[in-house]
């Protein structure tokens, strides 16, 4: 709760917030990584796939939409935080043996 976050800094309690401590934990990508993902559903342009990591976190692939039910690595090209979380871009490399 924010206002108590608040509050209990103003007493000098140390306050732990979850959603901070989940975001410090996720792994952090960055441009020309390679990052492999079950592609589930065509994206919104002619040619994306999306897939999810398993936080949730949504990547949408460039050159994807052939790849749907299939894993693939793809090269990282751009990484967006927004207030409703984090999307990673990336662009088709290969397909990989997955589960």
């Amino acid at each position: 709760d924010y206002n108590l976050n608040k509050v209990a800094r103003l007493h000098n309690v140390e306050v732990l917030n979850l959603n901070d401590l989940a975001n410090a934990l996720k792994p952090a990508f960055l441009p020309g990584e390679q990052v492999t993902v079950k592609i589930v559903k065509p994206g919104e342009e002619e040619n994306q796939g999306v897939g999810y990591l398993d936080d949730g976190t949504m990547i949408v692939i460039e050159g994807g939409r052939a790849h749907i039910n299939q894993s693939v690595r793809i090269a990282v090209t751009s990484v967006l935080q927004t207030s409703a979380g984090r999307m990673i871009f990336g662009r088709f490399e290969e397909t990989v043996a997955g589960p």
